[in-house]
């Protein structure tokens, strides 16, 4: 196990301390980032919240709990472990010795891969940073910034790489990491999904279990890097993810499981007037979110992509776990497509151009496991409802479905059609009204939000009613 080093001032399990022009560049923007987390950041004064917080990167004991002052966090830089005979697993340089420096071929599209990672973990934290004005208890309110802290640790990760392996150009790019903001008009951030509001807390739970699931999978295609500091990076990142959509997929159960109740106690599927979320609406929301992260992935069939995997900078989903020669150079697959008569199908594309339409696939099914999850609780109820996701072709914005509309059945539709249904798939301003009337504060230990039941159990072994939170 390797223990990280909370002597220095930025915590590290990388010897920081040995590189002393790296060390003074990375300690000359810390101040950066703390001005940005204190202006973006979460903006629920608080005095401490119970946090975990890495201490080493080994399988065991990784973390410790303790009571923290949020702007006091350690943010730091962790890598994985390095194992000294790994190869590459795939592409053209398949079995050669891993890389521990930038091949100069590849600078650039490396540098952009991390970049495009590093912009969407402070996204998420300005998409979310007024949610603690509204949160339906102190458990979920720990959690919530229990998820901000780690995104805050996550830019770290991918500055760390930035600035140690990209000299002038990667400081730059470091920097402008912290002048975008989530929803700007003058400087977005680079991809949609991270540009939309985060303004209630079904939102949330559908961020971290929808757009938050693209991040494991974006990820863990970037561990199977070739470039082993960013293989390393991601692989202790994705031990951090798996807590955010553990808040997803056991938020939306809550929600559900408080939904079911409302309808049996006033033998009604209008649940609203009695203060929970209606089935309908939280389909709506799911469809929302789910095909706002479908658009993460990109376009069905891209040739930089393939190229990315030919030279080795971004394997696939498991890579090590597919049985084909993992070069692709002679495959082919089938990708989502508008067929030549407008009709939504298939065809067949070479694999390396097909592979963002792999990692999407993998991800379909991983978001079905949870849609299933959230309707067993319906089952066990004994009612006759499912939520469902819904057509990979409906509301979306990139890709081969970009140009066209269809119902979350995937039935395509004119522009009239969509336009006269939208409001029965997507939420709608009354929708999103409802929602938010709901969204009162639960501050009180023990106690919750009338519109979400509560945990099964608390974090780290303690009682939903601890003191996550202590309030200013």
């Amino acid at each position: 196990m390797t223990a990280a080093d909370y002597s220095d001032k930025i915590p590290n399990n990388v010897d920081l301390h040995e590189d002393r022009r790296l060390q003074r560049a990375l300690e000359s923007w810390q101040p950066n980032f703390l001005r940005w987390w204190d202006s973006m950041g979460p903006t629920l004064p608080t005095e401490d919240v119970y946090l975990r917080t890495a201490v080493n990167v080994g399988r065991e004991g990784w973390a410790h709990f303790g009571h923290v002052a949020m702007r006091d966090y350690r943010w730091g830089i962790f890598l994985a472990d390095r194992k000294h005979d790994r190869r590459v697993a795939f592409g053209q340089h398949r079995n050669e010795p891993v890389w521990q420096k930038v091949p100069g071929e590849y600078r650039s599209e490396l540098q952009r891969l991390i970049v495009i990672q590093g912009d969407t973990e402070p996204a998420s934290v300005e998409q979310q940073r007024n949610l603690g004005a509204t949160a339906p208890s102190l458990y979920d309110l720990r959690n919530l910034f229990q998820v901000n802290v780690e995104e805050g640790r996550h830019l770290w990760a991918m500055v760390y790489l930035l600035h140690a392996y990209f000299g002038r150009d990667g400081r730059e790019e470091a920097e402008e990491l912290l002048h975008r903001n989530s929803g700007s008009e003058e400087a977005p951030r680079i991809l949609g999904a991270f540009n939309e509001e985060t303004p209630d807390w079904l939102s949330f739970f559908m961020f971290t279990y929808f757009t938050d699931r693209d991040g494991k999978y974006q990820l863990g295609t970037l561990k199977e890097s070739a470039f082993d500091p960013l293989s390393r990076t991601c692989e202790f990142m994705l031990k951090e993810e798996s807590h955010h959509m553990f808040v997803g997929t056991t938020g939306i159960d809550r929600v559900v499981e408080r939904t079911v109740q409302l309808m049996v106690e006033h033998d009604t599927d209008d649940v609203g007037p009695h203060g929970g979320i209606p089935l309908t609406v939280l389909q709506k929301y799911l469809n929302f979110h789910y095909s706002v992260s479908l658009d993460l992935f990109g376009s069905e069939t891209s040739t930089n992509v393939g190229n990315y995997y030919t030279s080795g900078l971004k394997g696939r989903w498991s890579e090590e776990r597919r049985h084909d020669d993992h070069t692709l150079t002679n495959d082919s697959v089938m990708v989502d497509a508008v067929t030549a008569d407008g009709e939504i199908g298939q065809t067949e594309v070479a694999a390396l151009v097909g592979l963002n339409s792999d990692l999407r696939r993998e991800y379909i099914g991983d978001c079905q496991n949870g849609v299933n999850r959230w309707n067993r609780i319906l089952d066990e109820a004994g009612m006759p409802q499912r939520l469902r996701l819904p057509h990979v072709a409906f509301n979306r914005k990139v890709g081969a479905f970009a140009g066209i509309e269809a119902t979350p059945d995937g039935k395509g539709l004119t522009t009239e059609e969509w336009e006269r249904g939208k409001g029965r798939w997507l939420p709608t301003d009354v929708d999103k009204t409802h929602v938010r009337s709901l969204m009162r504060p639960v501050y009180e230990r023990g106690r919750i939000a009338a519109w979400i039941a509560p945990p099964r159990q608390g974090i780290n072994g303690k009682p939903f009613d601890y003191d996550y939170v202590h309030l200013s």
